[in-house]
């Protein structure tokens, strides 16, 4: 008796769609092209069902010389290629436009927001002067202003802000409010936001995390005329709450149309 009428219950929820939880009520499988920002690498865009989720914060996190800015600027030209809008908050003033241009980056369709160059000569003026706002705490300050604003004038299809040169210490002291902000202003927009960083740094529960590892490939004289060729990576996926898992091998080349 208990048995019917547990089949009954059952029934009628599912009748009325009553039958899902929060968690598999969620999209899995499907995926609306438009909502997405290819990259236009082929095994890279087939791990991530896509590409880059638009209105979502995303992040690029790897070592030094693992391909993070090689593969940030892959999506920059991918979007340019398009005939879309990007924009670049280059927080310490380290694009190499040759090189962007030889990944095929549109440099007309490219809002370059330059930052103050920051090294170690900088940092040992900042330790005897004590004064954050002019070193990296205050480089990071101004390019997360920036980044609100770009963000907040929309029409860009992806927007990167780069702290892959960031000091780990001056890195911790962001608020993790910060990324939450930015996560509200482009919720729900045509803009995928990717940060650049040693680290994840966000966790976004919408966007994706691609841990990087790997090494770049330069090209040209040692003293002069070299440039980023490209570089072979690992990337895994991780982002639970959209299903999205694994683990991909890719050669990024920098005069790659692709």
């Amino acid at each position: 008796m208990a048995n019917h009428a547990r089949a009954d219950i059952e029934t009628a929820l599912r009748a009325r769609k009553l039958d899902r939880t929060l968690t598999t009520a969620l999209p899995r499988e499907h995926r609306d092209e438009a909502a997405l920002v290819a990259m236009d690498v082929p095994a890279l865009d087939a791990c991530l069902r896509g590409g880059l989720p638009r209105g979502q914060l995303s992040e690029i996190a790897g070592p030094s010389s693992s391909g993070r800015t090689t593969l940030a600027v892959q999506a920059i030209a991918a979007s340019t290629r398009r005939g879309e809008i990007a924009a670049l908050v280059d927080t310490f003033d380290r694009l190499d436009v040759a090189s962007a241009a030889a990944a095929g980056v549109d440099l007309d369709r490219l809002l370059w927001i330059r930052g103050q160059s920051w090294g170690p000569a900088s940092d040992f003026a900042l330790r005897a002067t004590s004064d954050r706002s002019a070193g990296p705490d205050g480089a990071i300050n101004r390019a997360l202003k920036a980044l609100n604003l770009v963000l907040q004038a929309r029409g860009f299809a992806c927007v990167v802000l780069d702290l892959a040169d960031a000091p780990p210490a001056a890195l911790k002291r962001i608020p993790f409010t910060t990324w939450l902000r930015v996560q509200r202003v482009i919720e729900g927009s045509d803009t995928a936001c990717l940060l650049v960083a040693p680290q994840p740094l966000a966790r976004s529960a919408g966007g994706l995390t691609l841990l990087l590892a790997g090494r770049a490939r330069w090209a040209g004289d040692a003293d002069r005329n070299r440039h980023l060729a490209g570089a072979d990576v690992t990337v895994r996926v991780v982002s639970p709450r959209r299903r999205v898992d694994g683990e991909v091998s890719v050669r990024a080349t920098a005069n790659d149309s692709r």
